[in-house]
C-alpha cells in the first residue's frame, strides 16, 4: 500500500483511521473459499460471456456500449475477487479494463468514456484503481488520480455534484484522501472539503427528516442504495475534521432507520425506495453490498466492534440469500418473509414483477453489475490495521492473513466453521510485538479465550475488543469461543424473530426450483414452497433452551441443508394467510386459535431462499382465578 511521505508537513490535517489490508493479503479458506470460488466460476467469472453491458463493446473498454456505472461496478468486485483468490484467469480478465482506464486520461486529467462526463461512475472507477494499486503497487495510479483530482478541483466549482454523485459524494472523499496519503498534496484536502460541501446532507436528513413509512415517490434521499452509501458520509467527514460527533450522528441515523424501516434481521428495507418495517418489504441486492462496504468503512473510521457485528449480519444473512447457492443468478429484491420467488405483483415501493426471481438481470441491471463486491470485500475487510500498527479482527471467517506488524512479517491462520459453530482458532506466527485486537460481538454472553492452553479473562474495552499487546515471537495458538444460544427479537403486534449468534433463524417451507427454459445468462429460476408456512412460536421464555443441531457444511455453504438448525417450539395458526403471493402481516399475538404444539426446525436465513422470518406467538386464554399479575 502506498504511504504518505514521512516529511509531509500537512499530515496532521488528515485525521488518522485504520486501514484495510491490501487485496490478496487475506486469503479465504474453508467455506469462505468455496463461496468465492463459486462466485469466480459462476456469475462473476462468466459475466462478460453472457451480459453485453460488460462485454467488449463496453464504453469502459473504448466501445460504443454502456458507458455509465456498470463497467466500474463490475470491476469493483472483480478486482478484489481476483486478488483474494490469487486467480490468474480473473486477473487476466480485469487487466484490459485497468489498462484502458489508465490509458484513457486526457492531458487535463479527465478519464473514462468521452460520451459520458458524469462525476458518479468515475468515483467507482477510482475505487477500482485504488484496490488495484494496493494489491499490485502499480505506481501509475497515484499520479493518475492526482491529475483526475486536479480536473475536479478546476471544474467542480462551476459544475457541482448533482443527482447520483451528490447523493454519493462520500465515495469521492475516500478516494481523494487516499490520493492525499499517497502524494502529500495539501490542496487535495481542500478538494475533499469541497466535495463534502456539495454532497447531500445525510446527517441532517437521517437524524431529523427521515420519512416514517414506505416512500411513495422517488427522491434521492429515499432511494435505499443511496441511503446505504450516504451512511458513510460522517466517516468521510471525520477524516477531515476528527469531530467525534460524526460517530454519534451516524449511530442516530442507523437507529432512526431501524425505528421506521428496520426489519427483524436488523436492516432497513429498500425495495428501490425505503419501504417500512414489515417483513415482506424488499431489500435490493445493491443495498446489501453497499451497506456492507459502508460497515467496512465505518469499522475502519471509528474502530467500534458494533460495525463488525453489522458487517457479519449482512454477510451471513442477506448476502447469501440474494443469490442462488452456486451464484449463477441473483434477485433484485429479497423479502425477509418470502413465500415464493416468482414473477408476480408485490407491494414494492417501486419495482417490476420480475424483481423477485433468481436470474441474470431481474428488474434493473445495476445489481447484475454491482453484486460482485460483496464476498471479496468482506474477505479483504476481515482484518484491519489500526493507527498504532496493531491488527484488529473486524469479522470472523476462515482465512489466512499475511502481512507485517511490529516491523516484521506475521501470519494469522483463522481455522473455523463460524458462524456455523462457536469456536474460532487463530494461529499467530511472527517475530515482533504488536497489539492484536479481537472483536467480541455484542450478542455474545460469556465468551472464552485461551492462549496456548491458558485461559485469559475476556474484558472487552470501550470499543468492544479484547486487546492482546504482547510479543508474538514464534507460534501462538488462540482459541476464542463465542457461545450461541437462541434469542428472541420482538416485533410489531408482539411478533417475534429468532437469532442465533450472528445468524437469523427462519422456518423453511421447502423449495421447488423451476428453471425458466431459454433464459438469458447462466439460468433463471422461480421457487415455490413444498409445504404450508404459517407457523407460530410458543414458549418464548424457554427459547434459550431450544436445542441447536450442527452438521456438515455442504459444498455450496449457503445451500439449504443440515449445517445448522434450531429445534423451536410452535404450532400452525389458521388465520395467517397470504395477500397475493406474500404473507399478510402476522396476526396480533398471542394467537388463541391454533393447532397442536410441537417442535419444528429453524435454519439460517442465508440458506433458505423461501422462509418465514417473523412469527406470531401463540398463547392460551387465561383461566378463571389464574390471571397474571402485573
Amino acid at each position: 500500500m502506498m504511504t504518505l511521505p514521512a516529511a509531509d508537513p500537512h499530515a496532521a490535517r488528515l485525521h488518522q483511521a485504520a486501514t484495510a489490508l491490501p487485496p490478496g493479503a487475506i486469503r479465504p479458506r474453508g467455506w469462505l473459499e468455496r463461496q468465492l470460488r463459486a462466485q469466480a466460476d459462476g456469475i462473476t467469472g462468466r459475466l462478460e460471456e453472457v451480459w453485453p453491458d460488460v462485454g467488449p463493446d463496453s464504453g469502459w473498454l473504448g466501445g460504443p456500449g454502456e458507458n455509465w456505472e456498470r463497467g466500474p461496478y463490475y470491476l469493483d468486485g472483480l478486482v478484489p475477487l481476483a486478488h483474494a483468490l490469487g486467480d490468474e484467469a480473473l486477473l487476466a480478465t480485469a487487466r484490459p479494463w485497468i489498462e484502458w482506464m489508465l490509458g484513457s486520461q486526457r492531458a487535463d486529467g479527465f478519464f473514462g468514456p468521452a460520451a459520458n462526463d458524469d462525476w458518479w461512475p468515475r468515483m467507482v472507477a477510482a475505487k477500482v484503481l485504488i484496490q488495484h494499486a494496493e494489491a499490485t503497487e502499480d505506481e501509475r495510479v497515484a499520479p493518475f488520480l492526482l491529475r483526475w483530482h486536479r480536473f475536479q478541483h478546476a471544474h467542480l466549482p462551476q459544475r457541482p455534484l448533482s443527482d447520483w454523485g451528490r447523493a454519493r459524494g462520500a465515495e469521492d472523499v475516500l478516494a481523494i484522501t487516499w490520493t492525499y496519503r499517497a502524494t502529500g498534496e495539501a490542496w487535495l484536502l481542500d478538494l475533499a472539503a469541497l466535495v463534502l460541501e456539495q454532497t447531500f446532507d445525510w446527517n441532517e436528513y437521517l437524524t431529523t427528516s427521515l420519512i416514517t413509512g414506505q416512500a411513495q415517490v422517488f427522491t434521492h434521499s429515499t432511494h435505499g442504495v443511496n441511503v446505504a452509501m450516504g451512511l458513510k458520509t460522517g466517516a468521510a467527514a471525520h477524516l477531515l475534521d476528527g469531530d467525534p460527533g460524526h460517530r454519534d450522528r451516524t449511530e442516530t441515523a442507523l437507529a432512526n432507520l431501524d425505528r421506521w424501516h428496520g426489519q427483524a434481521h436488523g436492516w432497513f428495507s429498500g425495495d428501490e425506495w425505503l419501504g417500512g418495517r414489515e417483513a415482506t418489504a424488499g431489500i435490493e441486492t445493491c443495498l446489501v453490498v453497499e451497506m456492507m462496504y459502508t460497515a467496512e468503512v465505518l469499522s475502519r473510521s471509528f474502530g467500534d466492534a458494533v460495525h463488525g457485528d453489522r458487517l457479519e449480519s449482512l454477510a451471513v444473512n442477506l448476502l447469501p440469500a440474494s443469490s442462488d447457492p452456486w451464484m449463477l443468478g441473483h434477485q433484485y429484491h429479497q423479502q425477509g418473509t418470502q413465500l415464493e420467488a416468482s414473477v408476480a405483483r408485490r407491494n414494492w415501493s417501486y419495482s417490476s414483477d420480475d424483481a423477485n426471481i433468481f436470474g441474470l438481470e431481474p428488474h434493473f441491471g445495476c445489481c447484475t453489475a454491482n453484486l460482485h463486491q460483496g464476498w471479496p470485500k468482506f474477505t479483504t475487510s476481515l482484518w484491519a490495521r489500526d493507527t498504532d500498527g496493531g491488527l484488529r479482527a473486524v469479522a470472523y471467517a476462515p482465512a489466512t492473513v499475511t502481512t507485517q506488524a511490529g516491523g516484521a512479517p506475521v501470519q494469522i491462520d483463522v481455522d473455523t466453521q463460524y458462524p456455523f459453530e462457536e469456536r474460532i482458532t487463530l494461529t499467530v506466527t511472527g517475530d515482533s510485538r504488536f497489539p492484536l485486537r479481537l472483536r467480541i460481538p455484542a450478542w455474545c454472553q460469556n465468551p472464552r479465550l485461551e492462549i496456548d492452553g491458558v485461559g485469559i479473562a475476556v474484558h472487552p474495552g470501550p470499543t468492544g475488543h479484547v486487546e492482546l499487546d504482547r510479543d508474538w515471537s514464534g507460534r501462538s495458538t488462540l482459541i476464542l469461543t463465542l457461545p450461541m444460544r437462541p434469542r428472541i427479537v420482538r416485533r410489531e403486534r408482539q411478533a417475534a424473530a429468532v437469532h442465533l449468534g450472528p445468524l437469523v433463524m427462519v422456518a423453511s417451507p421447502g423449495e421447488s426450483w423451476s428453471e425458466v427454459l431459454g433464459a438469458r445468462g447462466l439460468g433463471e429460476w422461480e421457487i415455490h414452497p413444498r409445504t404450508t408456512w404459517n407457523w407460530a412460536l410458543v414458549g418464548l421464555e424457554k427459547a434459550g433452551e431450544w436445542a441447536v443441531h450442527r452438521g456438515a457444511i455442504p459444498e455450496a455453504p449457503w445451500a439449504l441443508g443440515d449445517a445448522l438448525g434450531v429445534e423451536a417450539t410452535g404450532c400452525r395458526v389458521r388465520q395467517w394467510e397470504k395477500v397475493g403471493v406474500s404473507a399478510d402481516v402476522p396476526p396480533a399475538s398471542p394467537v388463541l386459535d391454533h393447532g397442536p404444539i410441537h417442535s419444528f426446525r429453524l435454519v439460517p436465513y442465508g440458506t433458505a431462499r423461501l422462509r418465514v422470518m417473523e412469527f406470531p406467538v401463540a398463547g392460551a386464554w387465561a383461566s378463571e382465578g389464574n390471571e397474571q399479575e402485573f
